[in-house]
């Protein structure tokens, strides 16, 4: 499925109309796993804290209705069944990378997390993938992400993912890596300053990474959509885009109208309760690369 939209001029972001270009929504397969035993009882990053009350009914309602709005779209969505234990499964991103038909399987920094590297590779497998655990840390899509212009994989480090996984990764999946250093713990993974807009470029909050990394990211992407502190505080680099459709949380609206300025459709998604647990759109969802 694709549909296209040409995109408006934005004087307010520098863009000439020869060079803007229409916005194509490409036909994706995701992965999720429904949060039936959702809750924060432990903090392992600078978001959670378990003495605040979760409402695992209504996170279970944002969940759906971020499943729904993917299938409303025309994208494809399969399940991970999820685990009594495994609190945090329902951030699916987490567990892997897919790219070319390959999984590459996650090892995870914290234990309270360990044994979802397992599920993760049970369905991967079951599914037909080949499937190649990770020998070092990394946490999956948290910290790496595709684009399929530039056959270019796009992988954070600081936190998370052991810089070593990068090359390991590239070596997996036969495709290039950019290693990209974050430095604010608020931003502990990748997808939560950084994400893909459509095949070429992307949007990120410049003051989620080093010096070096910001004048790598300058240089590799000219066009790309600057977020502010306050769009990444609000989780609005933690979106997906199938390169028209922008889902974004709710929380994030001054992110929505440059976006819109560019010619992109965003649809706002409820994720008061998923963020307790330092997640929302885009962790909620590891997209499938056959």
């Amino acid at each position: 499925m694709e549909t296209s939209i040409g995109a408006p001029v934005s004087p307010a972001l520098g863009y000439a109309p020869a060079t803007v270009q229409p916005r194509v929504a490409r036909h994706r397969t995701y992965l999720m796993c429904r949060p039936t035993h959702f809750t924060v009882s432990y903090a392992i990053n600078a978001w959670m804290d378990p003495s605040v009350g979760v409402d695992t009914a209504l996170a279970v309602a944002q969940w759906e209705e971020i499943r729904r709005t993917y299938e409303r779209l025309g994208h494809t969505v399969h399940l991970l069944p999820e685990q009594a234990g495994l609190p945090d499964m329902v951030f699916a991103a987490n567990g892997g990378f897919s790219v070319g038909g390959v999984f590459y399987g996650a090892q995870f920094t914290y234990p309270q997390r360990a044994a979802e590297r397992f599920a993760h590779q049970d369905w991967y497998a079951g599914d037909g993938w080949p499937v190649v655990p990770g020998t070092f840390t990394n946490e999956g899509e948290g910290d790496f992400t595709y684009l399929p212009g530039r056959d270019l994989v796009l992988a954070g480090y600081g936190f998370r993912t052991d810089v070593r996984a990068h090359a390991e990764a590239g070596r997996v999946l036969g495709r290039a890596v950019v290693s990209l250093e974050l430095v604010d713990p608020r931003f502990y993974h990748l997808d939560t300053a950084l994400f893909v807009l459509d095949d070429q470029t992307i949007c990120y909050f410049p003051g989620a990474f080093g010096e070096k990394t910001r004048e790598l990211l300058a240089e590799l992407f000219p066009g790309a959509l600057l977020a502010t502190e306050e769009d990444a505080l609000a989780f609005g680099l933690n979106a997906v885009s199938d390169g028209l459709n922008v889902l974004l949380p709710a929380s994030a609206t001054g992110l929505a109208a440059p976006l819109e300025d560019l010619g992109y459709r965003t649809v706002l998604l409820a994720d008061s309760e998923l963020r307790k647990a330092g997640g929302s759109v885009k962790c909620c969802t590891a997209e499938l690369r056959p």
